[in-house]
């Protein structure tokens, strides 16, 4: 009886990460390219995984193989690693494995299987490049799900540094400025500043204009907005660190900061709103 296709495929799983992982291109960008050890253990264990799985489809006395396929596919492609792997190459190397897989059939059947008739043969061709198909579209799906969760974290996260409202007392908050501000940063800034002061009742917020490179009409304006938006809740609002440039771009541009108060610096700000605090 001649060794099933099944049993020669088990038999060479581990060999399979080994060709595969020789055959692999070093130049390429994100886990393939690694020269870190532990990361290069870590690939092959995951490759190794995979054969161990996808050589269960010619067993047909496992039905649930698909089962276990699809997690492996949801794990790797949740791994951080392959997340930060172009999905291009990832998906060249599923291409390069299941063209692997094709030619150890071949070979199969020239030294255990010689009589395998040209249907059963087809049959099986069709089986493993159906079942690679299957297995790349999932992961493409699950790898596009999972980047865009990850950018929408980041950008969250910066949305959410764009205004931190820090509190210095019961009393007084600063909202230090930093970078340049566009328009989706500046509403940003409108929206999460008036939430915080809200929810935190702050009564006095400072917002510092020191690492503002640029203050256009824009910025201005928002700011003038941000400040109108406070007295509406109670906040009452005062700036600092205005640059000599960028005071004299204010002027030049016709900005109109007098009817808000000013002060050099976050020191000379505290003092003067914490002298006011007791006083009321």
């Amino acid at each position: 009886m001649p060794l099933s296709l099944y049993q020669y495929f088990k038999d060479r799983s581990a060999e399979l990460t080994e060709t595969w992982y020789a055959n692999l291109d070093k130049s390429k960008e994100g886990i393939y390219g690694s020269t870190d050890p532990i990361k290069i253990k870590q690939l092959k264990a995951q490759n190794r995984q995979f054969h161990e799985l996808f050589i269960e489809i010619f067993n047909p006395a496992n039905e649930e193989v698909d089962i276990y396929i699809d997690k492996w596919v949801t794990d790797i492609a949740s791994d951080r690693a392959h997340l930060e792997t172009p999905l291009p190459e990832i998906m060249e190397e599923f291409l390069n494995t299941q063209s692997l897989y094709l030619h150890i059939l071949h070979q199969y059947i020239e030294t255990h299987h010689p009589e395998m008739s040209i249907k059963k043969y087809n049959e099986t061709i069709q089986l493993i490049l159906r079942s690679f198909k299957k297995i790349m579209i999932a992961f493409s799906v699950r790898n596009q799900e999972l980047s865009e969760e990850l950018l929408q974290a980041q950008k969250d996260m910066i949305t959410e540094l764009s205004s931190p409202v820090i509190h210095l007392n019961e009393q007084i908050a600063l909202l230090p400025l930093i970078g340049e501000i566009d328009t989706h940063r500046a509403k940003v800034i409108f929206d999460q500043t008036l939430e915080q002061c809200v929810n935190t009742r702050v009564d006095s917020l400072l917002i510092d204009l020191s690492g503002v490179p640029v203050i256009d009409t824009m910025v201005a304006n928002q700011i003038f907005s941000l400040i109108d938006g406070l007295k509406l809740i109670g906040t009452k609002a005062s700036l600092s660190g205005i640059r000599p440039e960028i005071a004299q771009t204010a002027i030049q541009l016709g900005i109109d900061f007098t009817h808000i108060r000013i002060y050099s610096s976050i020191s000379a700000a505290l003092e003067k709103l914490s002298f006011e605090a007791k006083l009321s």
